[in-house]
């Protein structure tokens, strides 16, 4: 009947679960995301729960009830193996799951049964009585899921680990991820900026709460080599690949850490390492990736760059970055990287083919689209010898207003272009207003007069100079 249906979705919402931690599926390629369980449950048994309630969800968003059923079947199983004494407080995400597929798949009797489990358990473990559960677990539980769901959620996971701590500030699970998430956030600042959290204390309480966490182990020594303490670091990373020398998800942050100090090949060995047990990982695929375009440029720089070599080191990145883009189409930066590679081998068509399909995309998000725009204005700049596309790119990337490094590129590039073009007496009026407004995206107000006013004294029918001038003069 349709009032216990409409009862039934109030009680819905009240669960604690995947299904009420809006977790939008725009943000994450699922085929990507379910190698990524799937790979965890392999090698790290341990979380085996978490990962087949978030598998049970991932199931749900692709449409396969019955395969999301199954999932959670294992969850119950390694909740019955992994906490017998406790299986009513360690059921509460799954059993909310349950009830939210069976909604779906309109077994509403089934589902309301699920909802009353919870509702009951939640009366005996004698929290609030709405079935709003505060329970540590839960929250770090919700934390993993959104770290999986990438960057736009890194904030509220961090803040789901932080509720967690405070109930049990020594649990090792829960610190670990804090430090993850606060290290993920911390990244995202580094490429498009906002305000600095050190993560350097929270990282090294998760390593002293849990040594043998290589993964932390891994980011903590990621974190020495940002703040230039490499060698702290590099100790760190010796003592995982002795720990864990087949874990993939260590080799993969060694990698990276051999990479960014330079050593290249060892880097490069270590991820085919890493790939061999994981051989659907998008991250390892955008590693190599990386790794093989900076070896074609270090080739590209020495007088005689040996051409066989070249191209090959140009086709396997091309390879592995498009690997990348199929298996996980919302990877954006790894348009750029790829248009990138194709412009080393002047194979221009193909890059400008990546950087339309990247432009036309409308869920990038604001600071992503400055990073397009800058490469994208680079590359007209460089490679196309273009510019007035150039400057157009440039400027579409300071209309946005986050304070990237993109940004922060693309306003030095377009100054320096328009100024060298004015001062070497080939500017016109155009060049002079668009520096006009190069200054006003920038807040340098007064500049942007001085511009504005010459440009119109050039061109005085230019409605646009007047009413920048007007708009300008009033805003001072």
């Amino acid at each position: 009947s349709t009032i216990s249906k409409d009862s039934l979705k109030t009680s819905l919402l009240q669960l604690e679960c995947h299904f009420t931690w809006t977790l939008e599926k725009k943000y994450v390629s699922l085929e990507a995301l379910e190698e990524t369980i799937l790979d965890h449950i392999k090698f790290l048994a341990e979380y085996e729960i978490r990962d087949y309630n978030l598998l049970s969800y991932v199931n749900y968003l692709k449409n396969s009830y019955e395969e999301a059923l199954r999932s959670l079947k294992k969850a119950e199983e390694a909740i019955q193996k992994r906490h017998p004494d406790e299986i009513d407080r360690r059921s509460l995400v799954t059993w909310g799951n349950y009830a939210w597929i069976y909604y779906h798949m309109q077994r509403y009797e089934e589902a309301q049964t699920y909802v009353s489990k919870v509702e009951n358990s939640c009366k005996k473990l004698s929290s609030t009585a709405h079935g709003k559960t505060e329970l540590p677990e839960i929250y770090a539980e919700q934390g993993w899921a959104l770290l999986r769901f990438g960057r736009t959620y890194f904030e509220r996971a961090m803040n789901c680990f932080e509720n967690a701590l405070r109930s049990e500030p020594n649990n090792s699970d829960f610190s670990a991820g804090y430090a993850t998430a606060m290290y993920r956030l911390e990244g995202n600042i580094q490429m498009y900026g906002g305000e600095m959290r050190p993560c350097l204390e929270a990282l090294k309480r998760a390593v002293e709460l849990n040594p043998t966490d290589t993964t932390v182990v891994a980011l903590l020594a990621l974190e020495l080599q940002r703040l230039n303490r490499a060698n702290e670091g590099e100790r760190y990373i010796e003592e995982g690949l002795q720990k864990t020398p087949d874990f993939p998800i260590f080799l993969r942050h060694a990698a990276n850490f051999y990479r960014k100090k330079g050593e290249v090949n060892k880097a490069v060995e270590i991820l085919k390492k890493a790939l061999a047990l994981t051989p659907k990982s998008v991250v390892l695929h955008h590693q190599l990736g990386l790794c093989y375009r900076f070896k074609a440029l270090q080739l590209k720089k020495t007088r005689y760059p040996p051409r066989e070599e070249m191209k090959n080191l140009i086709e396997l990145a091309i390879f592995h970055f498009k690997t990348v883009i199929d298996k996980k189409p919302v990877f954006f930066s790894a348009y750029s990287d790829l248009a990138r590679t194709y412009a080393i081998d002047k194979r221009y068509e193909e890059a400008e083919e990546i950087y339309q399909k990247v432009l036309q995309r409308n869920e990038l998000a604001c600071d992503e689209k400055q990073d397009v725009y800058f490469n994208y204005g680079y590359f007209q700049q460089f490679h196309m010898k273009s510019e007035s596309k150039a400057i157009k790119y440039y400027i579409e990337c300071l209309k946005l207003e986050i304070d990237s490094y993109a940004r922060k590129r693309s306003s030095e590039a377009v100054e320096t272009l328009l100024k060298q073009k004015i001062e070497s007496g080939l500017g016109d009026a155009t060049d002079i207003g668009t520096l006009g407004l190069v200054h006003k995206l920038n807040g340098k107000k007064q500049e942007a007069i001085e511009c504005y006013e010459e440009a119109f004294a050039l061109d005085p029918n230019n409605e646009e100079y007047l009413n920048a001038l007007t708009e300008l003069r009033l805003s001072i």
